[in-house]
């Protein structure tokens, strides 16, 4: 059996389960913001050490973690 869902109906799911999971356990939606803005930091600046001189990996983490 095959379960479908249109893309109105998993948008609302999808708000739902935000929801939910900001109320309920705001520990575990924390961790996760924290860790998608970490990825977009380092895909940063990965893309400017392409374009520009390559940047270290320790001087990323250490931006990261200050």
């Amino acid at each position: 059996m095959e379960l479908t869902i249109d893309e109105i109906h998993a948008k609302k799911l999808i708000k739902e389960v935000l929801l939910e999971l900001m109320a309920e356990r705001q520990d575990i939606f924390f961790e996760i913001v924290t860790e998608a803005l970490e990825e977009t930091g380092l895909a940063e600046a990965i893309r400017e050490g392409r374009k520009n001189e390559f940047v270290d990996e320790d001087e990323i983490t250490a931006i990261l973690e200050s």
